[in-house]
């Protein structure tokens, strides 16, 4: 699961969609719908907030209104109804650059067109989130010195 904390704008299409769907996964997890993934590292930080329902809710609807920009269309009704007030969540820059360079490489394999054309400075955090100086996340699983990575999975793209 990645639940990115960069802007919708920079996943290309695979990874929007991809990120709806995670999204959707991570919505299912914080109501008690499902058994798989609930300590996944990721959703600490809607866990963390008075209303991590509504937090999702939010991070969702900003996905879908990207997709929506794009032509996509991802159906608002699987976004539960919970208030969608503004959630207080933060990403450190740290954060947002690991996960930069993170999508980079992948968009570089799979959409290397739609990578040369976004604007990769500065970096543009998702609508939810505000950017705050700091390292990468405690909750990132980031590579080890002899280049292994351990990782919890993500899209696998």
């Amino acid at each position: 699961m990645r639940i990115w904390s960069l802007h919708p704008a920079y996943l290309d299409r695979a990874g929007l969609t991809a990120v709806w769907r995670e999204g959707l996964l991570a919505q299912a997890v914080l109501a008690g719908r499902t058994r798989g993934y609930t300590r996944h590292p990721q959703l600490d930080r809607f866990r963390a907030v008075d209303d991590p329902l509504g937090a999702i809710a939010a991070y969702l609807d900003a996905v879908r209104d990207e997709a929506a920009g794009r032509g996509y269309s991802f159906d608002p009704a699987r976004i539960d109804s919970v208030p969608r007030r503004r959630a207080t969540l933060s990403v450190t820059s740290g954060q947002l650059a690991f996960e930069a360079e993170h999508l980079r490489a992948k968009v570089l394999l799979r959409a290397p067109d739609f990578r040369s054309a976004l604007p990769w400075s500065p970096l543009v955090p998702h609508p939810l989130l505000e950017l705050v100086d700091g390292p990468v996340a405690d909750w990132e699983r980031v590579p080890s010195a002899g280049g292994r990575q351990d990782v919890v999975p993500t899209d696998n793209r």
